[in-house]
């Protein structure tokens, strides 16, 4: 017996694939920041990628590219 891809939602699989991606968008620049500062040896990188993680589920794409923005300018040493 084959597993309904909707679940009684109307447009259940084209929302999961739009939540997906907007996953995938969060965490591309959360990659980013946490890669650059690891390499620039700072000791807060893991605050900062929660950070944009964080900005990213408050104010979607533009929440996480300002903390990215923010990063770039305080962040870096």
């Amino acid at each position: 017996m084959p597993i309904p891809l909707q679940f009684g939602v109307p447009g259940g699989p084209e929302l999961l694939i739009i939540f997906l991606i907007g996953l995938v968008l969060i965490a591309l620049p959360a990659y980013f920041v946490y890669n650059d500062a690891t390499k620039r040896n700072n000791e807060n990188a893991t605050l900062w990628t929660v950070a944009t993680i964080l900005g990213g589920l408050v104010g979607s794409l533009l929440g996480a590219l300002l903390v990215v923005v923010l990063y770039l300018i305080v962040g870096r040493d």
